[in-house]
This record gives C-alpha cells, structure tokens and sequence, in this order.
C-alpha cells in the first residue's frame, strides 16, 4: 500500500492542508468544459517551496502520480488526475515576492492570479500585460504557454518569464535563467519548462518581465458586414504597422450571446474590440489610421471607449463572452476549440470553419485573438448526447487539419492536456517522439501529470 504510506505521511505534514474529502476530490475530477474524468486520491496545498519538494520526494519514494492545478481555468483537461495520485493546489503560493522597477521585473510565487499582480503591481507604475481572458495563475499560465487579448502587442508567456524556480519530479529544486536580459549560457530549460503543462516539474517561483503602464488608452467596437471583411481589416492594420495592444473579434452568434447575457446594444454582425495604447498623440494617430481601414473594409461604424469605465465594460462583454455563449444553450456543455493559422491564412481559416459549422446540427460561437491568427470556436453539446457529441468532435478535428493544412498549429493558446493529445503527431511527427524522450529522462517513472503533453508510457 505504498499509495497508503505516501498520503498518510503527507497528512501528517501538511495536516489541515491536507484532504481526502470526496466533494473536494470530485471537484479536482471536473474542468471548465466537457473534458473529464480522473479523480485524484488527495489533494494539498503547500505554501512554500520546501513544501513542494517534500511532496515531490515522497511521491516519488512511493511512486505516486502528482498533478499540479491553479486556477482551474484550462480548457484541455489539463490538471485532471488521469491516474490518481495527489493534486497539488498552489493557490495559497500567491504571494509577490519582489518588485525590481529598475531592471522592470518581479518575482512571484505560481499562485498569484495575474488580477491580483496587477492589483499590487499598480503604485509601481508598471504591469504585467498576458490577459489571456480568465483570471488565471500565473504558474498555470507559464505552465501552458499561455497568450491572450493581448499577445498581438506584447507577446506570450514565453517572452514573459526570465527565469524558474522548478522542482523536479525526484524532488530536486533547480533554478533556470536569470534577471539578465539575456543570456548564451547553456540549455534554455526556461523555455523548456515554459508550456510543458506540468509534464516535467512543479514550477514554485517566477521571474516575470513587466511594462510601463500605458499614458493614454483608446478602445472601439466596430462592425462589419462578413466575417471576411472583419478578418480582413485585422491583417490590414497588422501590415500597416499600427501597433494595436488588443484586436479581438466576435461573430454574430458571440454578438448575439453577449447582447443578451449583458444586454448590450452591438449590432448583430462580426465585431472588432480594439484596443491602442502610448501617448495621447501617438494614440491619436493610432486610432484615426486604423479607423481609416476600418472604413475601407466597409466598416458600418465605430462606439470609442475612452473612459476607463467604457473600456471596463467593452472588454468585460469580451471576458464573458463563454459564459454569455453557454447561457445560449441552457444545461449545454462546451467542447472548446482553438487553432492558430499564419495572418494571412485567417480568412480563409475562419470562414471555412464558419460554413462547416452552420451545416452541423449544432451551435458554434467564433471569436478569437485575430490579431494573432488565433481564433475559438465554442462548441455547445449536450454531453449525453452521442450524435451531438461526434459532430462536435469531428468539426474540432477538421479545424486541426485545416491549421495544418494552412501552415499553423493546433492549438495557439489552449494547449494539449489530454483533449488534443491525439492530433501531436500529426503536428510534429518525429519531434513529438524527442519531447517523450525528454520527458522520460526528467521524469522516468512519469509521475508528472501523466497521460498529458506526450505518450503515456
């Protein structure tokens, strides 16, 4: 029963920090989507990183599974405990550990969800600007690469995290990189752990590059006739060189949920939400060449936010567009999609999505971040139903080939957990066997959240 010695030994250490209780191991077995499935057999909530490695080194000696979980807010069944095992909640590591405004960095524990940084990054005059929508951790969001509304001005995870705590899966803690703005020392493991989906080690600290707080913001909504027009506008303004910090956009349909979730007036057409900021002149320029374009691709007319209310509530009918999707179809789940094509690709990415959709016998929603290629489809199935189901499934496979078809990837921002693990090797072939091996050199027994990122052993 060496599963019985490792939890009864945990509990003894962690104590009320420690739990079994079927409600909460029933909570840990469920995702934002229709994904489940997997109960873990514990979970525990360490606050501190000796902690961390002390839960590492047991599991380990026992040869117990550990899954670690934020925020809970991914979409692939990314923390699922597949296998069992103990999950390991780092929502009370959350603390801001240092602020570095000379060198525009800080250091952080996983936990911390990017609002509340923000919140405490605020007197500072700077910010963290990755918004990928949810009110995430910031491990969960390094952990799965994570992009958003804003990646089309100021990048993705990736370009966000300088340096690592990171406990291994035999409870060894390693730091990677460094506050250096760059460095030619070595492997970039970095990089390696940055989107690894918890599949090679338990990040426990964060070094995040910030930026200054933007001196003047403008927002707008605009409409167009077809989604083609809408896309359009988006890679013209991208060509052009105007530095947009958000451009998102809705179909009809996300139109039509968000309006009645919200009672919000935009009319029942493809919609942009942009978003500029740098001084008030460069602002100004910004927003009257792209509103320019807008006119050219046959825009039907503009509402400007520039009010930090009005901005509030534009972006907020943005935040809860799936909410505002689900509340569509009551007691309907969500298979929720996402691929990520080059620009010039996405017309013809999305309107060919959009056709399939509409002759499937279920409702879709598009939106996306199409500043980056980036765009969703959010699927509403009831889950007891098998057609329904298979026709989900089968419209998210051919967004997957068409990506690929058209030069992208499979997923843009979503990642791979355990709903888009089948279509890796299509993406990458014999690479998808090297991430295995690396896999199995870090973590031979795979304890690290298995079943997920590569080929379960």
């Amino acid at each position: 029963m060496t599963l019985e010695t490792a939890l009864a030994e945990l509990e003894r250490k962690l104590g009320p920090r420690f739990t079994r209780a079927t409600a909460t191991l029933a909570q840990y077995g469920q995702s934002e989507t229709h994904i489940s499935g997997g109960l873990p057999d514990a979970v525990v909530f360490p606050r501190t990183s000796e902690e961390v490695a002390m839960i590492a080194q047991l599991c380990a000696k026992h040869g117990v599974p550990m899954v670690g979980r934020g925020a809970g807010t991914s979409l692939e069944g990314h923390a699922l405990a597949l296998n069992g095992g103990v999950a390991i909640d780092f929502t009370k590591m959350n603390q801001l550990l240092a602020v570095y405004p000379e060198d525009m960095l800080c250091v952080v524990q996983p936990g911390i969800t990017r609002e509340a940084l923000n919140a405490e990054l605020r007197a500072t005059g700077l910010f963290f600007p990755v918004d990928p929508g949810a009110n995430a951790t910031v491990g969960g969001m390094a952990a799965t690469r994570a992009s958003g509304t804003t990646t089309v001005r100021y990048g993705t995870m990736r370009d966000h995290v300088l340096a690592l705590e990171v406990v291994l899966a035999d409870g060894r803690t390693i730091r990677t990189g460094s506050a250096a703005p760059k460095s030619a020392a070595g492997y970039d493991l970095t990089a390696l752990f940055v989107g690894s989906e918890g599949t090679l080690g338990l990040m426990t600290e964060l070094t995040l590059r910030l930026h200054g707080q933007p001196e003047a913001i403008s927002a707008a909504v605009c409409g167009f006739d077809t989604i083609t027009h809408a896309v359009d506008c988006v890679i013209a303004t991208i060509q052009n060189g105007i530095p947009m910090a958000r451009i998102e956009f809705l179909d009809t349909t996300a139109v039509e949920a968000c309006n009645a979730y919200a009672g919000n007036t935009l009319a029942a057409q493809p919609q942009l939400l942009v978003e500029f900021h740098g001084s008030p002149v460069g602002v100004q320029e910004q927003t009257e060449r792209f509103a320019k374009i807008a006119a050219e691709m046959g825009s039907t007319g503009f509402t400007w936010a520039q009010a930090a209310e009005e901005r509030t509530k534009l972006w907020q009918m943005r935040y809860n567009a799936y909410p505002a999707v689900l509340a569509l179809r009551p007691g309907a789940t969500a298979l929720v999609t996402d691929v990520c094509v080059p620009i010039s690709k996405l017309a013809q990415a999305v309107e060919e999505t959009r056709a399939e959709i509409a002759q499937s016998p279920i409702m879709g929603p598009i939106l996306g971040h199409v500043g980056d290629g980036n765009f969703h489809a959010i699927l509403l199935v009831d889950k007891k139903n098998p057609v329904e189901m298979a026709a989900a499934k089968h419209l998210s496979a051919r967004m997957v080939e068409r990506a690929l078809r058209l030069g992208g990837t499979i997923t843009g921002e979503h990642g791979i957990g355990c709903g888009k693990l089948d279509y890796m090797a299509a993406e990458h072939g014999a690479a998808w066997d090297v991430m295995g091996q690396l896999k199995r050199a870090l973590d031979p027994a795979c304890l690290m959240n298995p079943g997920k990122m590569v080929r379960q052993t």
